[in-house]
């Protein structure tokens, strides 16, 4: 059969439990290769959730009273990164693909960005005009609208993931996440906001399945495929159901911390600039996340920039000086501070760690 004329498998599911949407991601892989599945785009919604990254302390990034108070389910992703809070107006996206198909690239970073132009191409027909920034990102004028990951699994088999603000609750999201040293809700909502937005926020009215829609054909003409619209079969469902009994109810996986390494600091200095907050989550002597605040001058975009730039690096002095040096306009990215200095206070929360 020719390949434009393949039927790949499209499987749409609205507030799914956040334990059976981890164990279906983390499936969709071997369904491709032991059960010798199409390629699958799977689009779901959760019920609301915390999710934390695989090698994040539960109780120490959850609120766990404020979350059980609230009826919010909580959970960890098998993947790494931070944490995240998802619900109905969150679309989550996974994407299996064997990543010797003659459209995906070749490499990982290049097939990374090859779906996360389809995904920028999809929104552009809302139309948002978004744009692949920093690592992961997906942003609208230097704010964060999608957040994506990536991995290789079972048999050279491509995962990718997103997830989609069409709106979103940043009240509750400094409620139910220990974000540190928010003490006053509205400095939180005021930094926070000028870091991420939303298909709401940016005056679309499209409705979340018309987001769907629209996904699902820019990824059909991409890849010059048809869809099959259906469900997880039976054999499928049955190991979801097992995975997810096995591991993301099991407090064990839950609540484990899974390497002593990981630890959550916040260094706070007066410099020539203002004062400037940095808050790290460092994970097995790598900076896994980075938030900057303060009373400093800057643009949204520029400390967006750094954040991102230092994620994901040896928290070692000279691997970040070297990042900050690459991205950092001395004295204008963040006004009268420079690579050196914030170094300096970086370095301080890495030995406080």
């Amino acid at each position: 059969m020719a390949e434009e004329t393949k039927q790949w498998r499209l499987i749409t599911e609205r507030n799914v439990q956040a334990s059976y949407a981890l164990a279906a991601d983390e499936l969709l892989a071997s369904f491709l290769s032991e059960e010798q599945s199409a390629p699958i785009l799977h689009v779901y919604t959760f019920l609301p959730s915390v999710i934390v990254g695989r090698y994040q302390n539960m109780e120490a990034a959850v609120n766990l009273p404020e979350c059980r108070k609230l009826g919010i389910d909580c959970n960890r992703r098998h993947t790494g990164g931070g944490t995240v809070l998802m619900g109905s107006a969150q679309l989550a996206l996974g994407f299996a693909i064997p990543l010797s198909h003659p459209k995906m690239k070749s490499s990982m970073r290049e097939s990374f960005e090859f779906l996360g132009e389809i995904i920028c191409q999809s929104l552009r027909k809302i139309p948002i005009e978004a744009n692949f920034q920093d690592k992961n990102d997906l942003k609208v004028q230097g704010r964060k609208i999608a957040g994506m990951a990536a991995c290789l699994q079972d048999k050279q088999i491509f995962f990718f993931h997103m997830s989609l603000l069409i709106d979103f609750d940043l009240p509750l999201m400094l409620t139910v996440l220990k974000i540190s040293p928010y003490k006053d809700l509205n400095q939180g909502l005021s930094c926070f906001s000028r870091r991420l937005t939303t298909i709401r926020q940016e005056g679309i009215k499209t409705s979340l399945p018309e987001v769907t829609q629209v996904i699902g054909e820019t990824f059909a003409q991409e890849f010059g495929i048809g869809w099959k619209r259906g469900q997880f079969s039976s054999f499928e469902k049955k190991k979801i159901n097992d995975l997810r009994k096995r591991r993301y109810e099991s407090s064990n996986w839950l609540f484990v911390v899974r390497s002593p390494d990981v630890h959550n600091v916040c260094v706070e200095r007066k410099t020539e600039g203002g004062l400037l907050q940095v808050h790290l989550t460092l994970a097995r002597g790598i900076i896994e996340n980075l938030l900057i605040s303060g009373d400093f001058f800057s643009t949204a975009e520029e400390v967006a920039r750094v954040e991102s730039a230092l994620r994901w690096t040896r928290a070692r002095r000279s691997n970040v000086k070297r990042v900050l040096e690459k991205v950092m306009k001395n004295g204008k990215t963040i006004y009268r501070v420079d690579a050196a200095t914030l170094t300096d206070i970086i370095m301080e929360g890495v030995k406080s760690g």
